[in-house]
């Protein structure tokens, strides 16, 4: 019999957050969802709210038919489509955990997440169902299940997300009803977003970025969603000017990419787009100048994880200078705080340190338990691992980051994964991966290796499709050296790599 999947943490400030007219006084996703709704568009196929809802009471009951119960996880792995959107629904209907698999992991990837939980199902969809309804209703569906039928508890996990982390170890995040249900409705509110609303989705419906701005945002405050399956800039232009996309959000690769676009087509019409909201790595305030100029619309830096989604950002009524300059500051209910990485000593004013989080969007913890409590600090802060000062106004600036971690067109790359990869090769004595800029993908990623015979490019590219890693893993810089540099305590000294990286490129 498959376990239910249950939280390894709770927040221990909950009570609070639980009182009435409280942060976590919030429906169930499924209620949430299906109340307001909005319409759905993948390519061709365009759902109304009430068709979509239709669509996901039918698939509700395929999968109650399969077997799944409530608590329990239901995988898949699907490019951005209708039937992301329809399977993530349809688990919440029926009190089950969504555990959608990022679209580009590798068999090897698949593996190492889901080994993380147990699996009530595992979907293997065929494409025609991604985006047809009736091919989603033949290969999944069954009885419809109304609204209410099986009704969840607030506490009860109902998605999981995978990130391998600092440590390339799959980590699967666990996010509950509630948790998932305030930030919807909460960053409905802060981005002033309602049912006039269109948003455009390229972001992977894997990741916490586009579940939030793809389904859950778009589901709470009822508007429309389009979804693209592959980002293409010249398609999200087309896409922008043909659906009046009003809403844009995504990493700063996308944005730049589309910009370089609209220079070559200065006929496009933007002006529906008001709203820009961008993480990840390189949202610097030229940046912001530049996507604020092109779109002429207003454009914020946000900061959040898989973790604690969108905690920081700011607000129409705050001065640009302040989304420009800054991560923003903290929304909702959430609390921060700026702490010594190894201490736990808190910070003074404007002085840098490690970013603690806790506010009711925290996760549940990750399945495994040992995992959860390295992050976990007393008083119920997680602990993010990134380098932030917060000035007395509350304004946050993420300044580095305490993990080893490559962050390449948003996507987490664990530089300790990709070595144990490189060093796995016969002929590979020892390898370093290391980020070096880059204009549009923020960072990518360089490996540095000593080897007994001749290493290069085309060489890692086949190692690593052949270990099943993801392409967004694997090296696109390879340089062989007789020694690698080392530091005083004879570890690499990946500072003089990672220069010399950026210098070959100049």
């Amino acid at each position: 019999m498959t376990a239910r999947l249950r939280p390894t943490w709770v927040p221990e400030q909950a009570r609070r957050y639980r009182r009435p007219g409280g942060p976590w006084d919030v429906p169930t996703l499924d209620a949430l969802l299906g109340t307001h709704g909005g319409e759905v568009v993948d390519g061709a196929t365009r759902l109304s709210a009430g068709q979509a809802d239709a669509l996901v009471a039918t698939v509700a009951g395929g999968l109650r038919q399969r077997g799944v119960r409530r608590g329990e996880a239901v995988a898949w792995q699907v490019p951005n489509s209708l039937a992301a959107t329809v399977l993530t629904r349809a688990c919440w209907r029926i009190g089950a955990v969504a555990a959608p698999v990022l679209h580009s992991f590798g068999a090897a990837d698949v593996e190492a997440a889901l080994g993380q939980i147990d699996p009530a199902l595992v979907l293997e969809l065929g494409t025609e169902a991604f985006s047809d309804p009736a091919a989603l209703a033949d290969a999944v569906g069954g009885e419809p299940v109304p609204a209410g039928t099986f009704p969840s508890r607030p506490s009860d996990v109902a998605l999981v997300l995978f990130t391998s982390g600092s440590t390339g170890v799959p980590k699967a995040v666990l996010h509950t009803q509630r948790g998932l249900s305030w930030k919807a409705s909460l960053m409905a509110r802060v981005h002033g977003l309602g049912p006039a609303d269109a948003v455009l989705m390229p972001a992977p419906m894997a990741h916490i970025s586009g579940l939030l701005n793809g389904v859950l945002v778009p589901g709470a405050a009822g508007l429309r969603s389009v979804l693209v399956r592959r980002f293409d800039p010249e398609q999200a232009l087309a896409l922008v000017e043909r659906e009046c996309i009003s809403f844009l959000a995504g990493p700063p690769t996308f944005f730049i990419a589309m910009a370089r676009a609209l220079a070559e087509r200065p006929g496009t019409d933007v002006s529906s787009v008001r709203l820009v909201s961008s993480g990840g790595a390189s949202v610097t305030p030229a940046f912001v100048e530049d996507t604020a100029r092109t779109f002429d619309c207003r454009v914020k830096r946000t900061y959040g994880s898989t973790e604690a989604p969108t905690v920081t950002t700011s607000t129409d009524d705050d001065p640009f200078e302040k989304a420009r300059d800054t991560d923003g500051r903290a929304v909702g209910a959430v609390e921060l705080r700026i702490a010594d990485p190894e201490t736990g000593a808190r910070c003074g004013t404007g002085a840098p340190g490690e970013l603690w989080v806790r506010g009711p969007e925290m996760f549940a913890g990750y399945a495994d338990a040992a995992q959860t409590g390295t992050v976990i600090a007393h008083g119920g802060w997680f602990r993010t691992g990134d380098l932030a000062t917060i000035d007395r106004d509350g304004w946050v600036r993420i300044v580095g980051r305490l993990k080893d971690v490559i962050i390449r067109g948003g996507e987490n790359i664990s530089a300790s994964e990709v070595e144990a990869a490189l060093e796995a090769h016969p002929d590979v004595h020892h390898a370093v991966a290391v980020g070096y800029p880059d204009p549009l993908m923020g960072e990518r990623v360089a490996a540095f290796v000593e080897s007994a015979a001749p290493f290069d490019l085309e060489e890692c590219r086949r190692w690593f499709a052949g270990r099943g890693m993801a392409t967004f893993k694997t090296p696109e810089k390879v340089e062989r050296l007789d020694h690698l540099p080392l530091l005083g305590s004879g570890k690499p000294d990946r500072a003089a790599l990672q220069r010399r990286a950026a210098d070959s490129d100049r």
